[in-house]
């Protein structure tokens, strides 16, 4: 509790300047609440067109998501294109994001960056062909395994000198 009161106590100076403060958090920040999502989601066909008209899109090109209870209200069910899939060279207001200014953007957004998730990406060999190209070699491998296995493979060395096998291997004689 003493805590709160010297907390509230730090704040009294403050409150002199409560109009000065007040415009401050007014305009503060440049998020704007006309573009956050209705919970609401449009039924009839002028509502649609309103709501079409507030993410900037056409009316026969918005759809809004089913309602099974995320929560997304009217917000555009809009198709995954990734950042990595736009035109390279499109004079964007965002070049870094591939995005032009009050363009709405796909719920998850921030999968489909340059540094993420590709949800256009065509992979140049499907899954099977992977799968099979995987076991074929793993296959060749096997068979070379077995193949080889009763082979004997090493460096060719001489054979191994003990010095009780009654030959002499060395000298102290000046070689001649």
């Amino acid at each position: 509790m003493a805590g709160i009161v010297r907390t509230v106590n730090k704040l009294k100076p403050l409150q002199r300047n409560r109009i000065v403060l007040t415009q401050i958090v007014r305009s503060g920040g440049t998020w704007n609440k006309d573009w956050k999502p209705s919970v609401k989601v449009p039924k009839t066909e002028e509502e649609k067109a309103a709501a079409a008209a507030k993410y900037g899109m056409l009316p026969q090109d918005y759809e809004t998501f089913p309602e099974d209870g995320t929560g997304h209200g009217d917000y555009p069910n809009l198709p995954p294109v990734s950042a990595d899939s736009r035109d390279p060279y499109g004079n964007y207001d965002f070049p870094e994001y591939r995005r032009y200014y009050g363009e709405p953007v796909h719920l998850h957004v921030d999968m489909l960056g340059m540094d993420r998730y590709d949800a256009n990406f065509k992979p140049r060999f499907t899954g099977t062909q992977q799968l099979g190209a995987f076991f074929g070699v793993m296959t060749v491998l096997f068979a070379a395994y077995i193949y080889l296995e009763d082979k004997k493979f090493h460096w060719p060395v001489m054979k191994k000198q003990y010095p009780g096998d009654g030959q002499v291997h060395y000298t102290f004689e000046p070689a001649e």
